[in-house]
This record gives structure tokens, sequence and C-alpha cells, in this order.
């Protein structure tokens, strides 16, 4: 008798492995769970925009809200589709209809006047939206 560790005989020696290892594929998903966290919310933010600081609470929402942006020129989007402040109430009037809960915010430059931001939203409550959330930057 050897003093050696028997490793089987024969046929057993090289049997086929009928085992899946899934811990690749757990890093793998993990890795890209990572990758699509940080990169949703840097793909919801539309026209580029100089937002005025404020220091508020962040509102918190089950729903993705439609997002309304304003230029400092006065034009108007509605996520990066730019339309005229006519073309955003009726677009707006055929979202309410489909989701009466709808979520609005309205994304204004920090250069826009006061009255083209107050105009789009008469437009907005013309178009049944009665809360609007007003984005700005968090203050440093």
């Amino acid at each position: 008798m050897s003093m050696g560790t028997n490793f089987g005989s024969g046929s057993e020696r090289y049997r086929v492995m009928g085992e899946i290892n899934v811990t690749p594929m757990v890093d793998i998903m993990l890795v890209l769970l990572i990758i699509f966290m940080v990169a949703a919310p840097l793909m919801n933010q539309g026209v580029e925009i100089n937002l005025p600081d404020a220091t508020a609470n962040p509102l918190s929402s089950d729903e993705d809200p439609l997002i309304i942006s304003v230029r400092s020129d006065g034009s108007t989007y509605i996520e990066k589709h730019q339309m005229t402040i006519d073309e955003v109430t009726a677009k707006v009037t055929a979202i309410k209809t489909n989701k009466p809960h709808l979520l609005v915010y309205l994304r204004g430059d920090s250069k826009t006047d006061y009255g083209t931001i107050m105009k789009v939203m008469a437009h907005l409550q013309q178009a049944g939206i009665v809360q609007v959330g007003l984005v700005t930057e968090p203050s440093s």
C-alpha cells in the first residue's frame, strides 16, 4: 500500500462537474447594479440650466415627475423637447388625462425673469396642474 493520497481510480479521476459556479455571475450583477445606480440620476436631467441655490428639503415621490425647463432666453422644454408655451399646455393636459396624479417639476434658469416663470406656471394651472415643484440646487 502506498503512502500517497488516493485520488480515485481510472474513470473516477476525470469526472464532469455538473455544478454551476454562480459567484462570478453575482459579482458581475453587483457591479452592473452599482453602475446603473450611479448613472440613473444623471440621465434624468434634460436641458442644461443654471439652477438657483436654495435651502429646502428635497421632495420624495414614488412616481417619475414630468420635468419642464425654462431657459434664460424664455424657451420652454418638456424633458429635452423644445416647445412653445401653448404646446406645453396642450401636452401637459393630454398627459394629465392619462395620469391624474401627475407630478410636475419646473426647472428655471437663474437668469430667467420672474414673469416668464409665472407665465409658465399659469399655463400649467390652465392644464389642470395645481401643484408645481420648483427645482433648485442645494446651497453650499
